[in-house]
């Protein structure tokens, strides 16, 4: 299979990029960021003149000092030829060690000798060791995985001139990984976790979710069985991870019994706990009749609730409570469990941090070129947007912010913003119920959301931000935009063309640090009323702030949208605007919408976001060859990219080739009318999966 083209990104100064990660070493907190290559060049009639030339790339075999030098290898005899105009002078290939702290480096002049060594957190030169190629190897792959693209392109944009390539493409590298995984699998812990958990243990941190993933991605459920098997025997706490596997593969029965025998030694265990709840909520989506999933949903419910008890500090086991709620439509405890989750400031990846760059060279391959595809970028920043569609803040939420929204949009997709807005009355203190109280006697003592309900981490601002500037800031857009930011829950209604729409502003919840100040002034008890109220977490009232920010847009596109219809007119946006309205809209849980938007978009430029977007609907709803011409779409744009893997698209290959059969998925891709070898690129995911025998090749 053809390899991508090689990104070049050209140095100011000679080796500035190498010192500049040994500088950052110091400050990597996970998995480390991707690995650098490192060229070194000169002109063949200049040959005093040198220049440094580097890339990252991900998923490169890293179990030897060999391996690493024959990549290097590969990009400086590529040079070789009469059409020639430079020669490679040396190589270094730097690729980081999670589990020991060290950045493995591996020196290759030409001609000469290959040197490796390793360099620590304090930049001092160390010697290699089995052990620690061992270590390098497994962190190699999951980084392969954790830096994948997911096909919308985000990724990729992140981080420019990153190679990316599948680090187990057959059942002798998948061997190899999985040995490796076995025997530093206890040690998993110290690669820190997923910024939804607070504090990785055996069963939930980076090795252990890049482990899941694979078994996911590549449909090898029989291997990730055995090896959860085998680890099982050390550590019961694993039963949770073999469990989740054998849901994967359909073998629930087996998985349960698993569950069950390993309760009954660790019944506070909270991942098993959790795992379980997981099930059952699944289950009950797709129960026969009513009674049987109101009866899924108590076991459930049961199952959540002793989980929060068993780790009360951990988001998820909250969140997956609140999801049994919202699936009972026990709407008000499904709001005060949610202001219970404890929030975490969210940990980006690990990314380099290099100096700026002489220049920048992404070359395309021939292989890769549609025209559809490769007028992307020129257009794509040459359009004016609404500045309205870009602050919208609940685009950035990542983390637990981010889940704990979709709770909310789930919420208020099944109930509406009305009946939202007064559930949460009923439950919270609101600021103007509280000053009318105030007004007339005293507010309880010794209140607040600690003695409420467990109360969350005390960072109280989205994303580790402050939650009051958020809202100040959204008050502040709100007067701008003519409308009143004070008064109670109808003091500010949506209007669009001057008419009044049917989305209320919420009125503030009362602040928890001004109630603790008026209880340090001394209160009396009051009114048994507001005693039954919760206070609400600023994190949360912030929440409905944002919600209610993307509902008002959403709202006014689409009464706009029905207007202009009604005239017969076209409403006019640039691509960008659609794919921001189509995020919005699939953000909202309106998938009808979404399409609509994200359509729209790839009517006027391609954008890989907006087809992610839409294929999502395709696989849900089982159009098979709109499905295929998508994924065609998206892993030409990845190779474009420099990227021949992408986990979420081999997936998806994997589920049509499993749904279809090989040799019909196959014969739809030939008869695409693209050129061949732009099919090529697709085939070559079709054949990974025959590789694997994933279910569907045989015919």
């Amino acid at each position: 299979m053809v390899a991508p083209a090689v990104p070049e990104v050209t140095e100011e100064v000679l080796h500035e990029a190498i010192e500049a990660r040994t500088e950052s070493l110091s400050s990597l907190r996970e998995l480390g960021p991707p690995d650098l290559v490192h060229l070194v060049k000169q002109p063949l009639r200049q040959q005093t003149k040198q220049v440094g030339l580097y890339h990252h790339v991900t998923g490169v075999d890293a179990s030897s000092s060999a391996s690493l030098a024959a990549y290097i290898n590969t990009l400086a005899y590529k040079e070789f030829g009469p059409s020639a105009t430079t020669k490679t002078v040396e190589g270094t290939y730097c690729c980081y060690n999670a589990f020991s702290r060290v950045d493995m480096r591996v020196y290759a002049p030409f001609p000469g000798s290959v040197e490796s060594y390793c360099i620590d957190e304090r930049g001092e030169k160390r010697k290699t060791t089995d052990e620690l190629w061992l270590e390098t190897y497994l962190c190699s792959v999951l980084r392969a995985y954790s830096y994948a693209d997911d096909g919308t392109g985000d990724t990729i944009r992140k981080i420019i001139g990153v190679r990316r390539f599948n680090p187990v493409t057959n059942t002798e590298t998948e061997h190899r990984f999985l040995s490796a995984a076995e025997q530093l699998f206890f040690r998993g812990w110290s690669l820190g976790s997923d910024s939804v958990v607070q504090v990785p243990n055996v069963v939930s941190n980076h090795l252990t979710t890049g482990l899941i993933k694979y078994f996911h991605t590549t449909g090898r459920y029989a291997s990730g069985i055995n090896l959860f098997e085998k680890l099982r025997t050390q550590n019961v706490e694993v039963a949770s991870l073999l469990a989740k596997v054998m849901f994967m593969g359909n073998e629930e029965v087996q998985g349960i019994r698993v569950l069950h025998e390993a309760v009954k030694e660790l019944p506070m265990d909270y991942v098993m706990l959790d795992t379980q709840a997981e099930f059952l909520l699944k289950k009950a989506e797709t129960a026969a009749t009513p009674e049987q999933k109101e009866e899924r949903l108590r076991l459930a419910l049961g199952c959540a609730d002793r989980s929060t008890i068993a780790a009360p500090s951990e988001f998820g086991t909250w969140a997956r409570l609140a999801q049994v709620y919202v699936a009972m439509e026990d709407w008000e405890n499904a709001l005060t469990t949610l202001n219970s989750c404890p929030m975490f400031t969210y940990q980006d990846k690990d990314a380099p941090v290099m100096p700026e760059p002489k220049e920048y060279h992404l070359p395309t391959l021939a292989e890769t070129r549609l025209d559809e595809i490769d007028s992307e970028p020129e257009s794509r920043y040459a359009e004016q947007i609404d500045p309205s569609l870009l602050g919208l803040r609940a685009a950035t939420y990542r983390g637990t912010f981010k889940q704990a929204y979709a709770i909310l949009t789930e919420m208020t997709a099944k109930i509406g913003w009305d009946q939202l807005l007064k559930i949460r009355s009923n439950v919270f203190v609101m600021e103007d119920e509280y000053r009318e109280k105030q007004e007339s006697s005293h507010y309880p003592a010794n209140r607040n959301p600690s003695t409420d309900v467990l109360r969350g981490s005390p960072d109280p601002g989205a994303n580790g931000g402050n939650a009051e500037v958020e809202e100040t800031e959204v008050a502040e857009k709100n007067e701008e935009n003519g409308q009143e930011t004070d008064g109670g829950p109808t003091a500010a209604t949506l209007t669009v063309n001057g008419k009044p729409e049917d989305i209320e502003r919420p009125s503030s919840a009362m602040d928890p640090d001004v109630v603790k100040k008026a209880e340090e002034n001394g209160t009396e008890d009051h009114s048994s009323r507001l005693n039954n109220k919760r206070l609400c977490e600023r994190w949360l009232d912030s929440l409905f702030m944002v919600l209610y920010e993307d509902l008002r847009v959403y709202t006014i596109w689409r009464t706009q949208m029905a207007q202009y219809r009604a005239q017969s007119m076209q409403y006019k946006k640039s691509s960008e605007e659609w794919e921001i309205l189509g995020s919005l809209a699939e953000r909202l849980q309106h998938a009808d919408e979404a399409v609509e938007a994200y359509r729209a978009c790839l009517g006027q430029r391609f954008s890989p976001k907006a087809l992610a977007g839409i294929l999502k609907v395709f696989m849900k709803t089982k159009l098979t060859r709109d499905a295929v011409a998508a994924v065609i779409r998206l892993v030409t744009w990845q190779y474009r990219w420099y990227s021949e893997f992408s986990p979420e698209l081999l997936h998806t290959i994997r589920i049509l080739i499993e749904d279809e059969g090989a040799v019909k998925i196959r014969s739809i891709v030939q008869a695409t009318n693209l050129p061949q070898n732009v099919l090529d690129l697709t085939h070559h995911y079709a054949a990974l999966c025959a590789t694997f025998r994933s279910s569907g090749t045989e015919g």
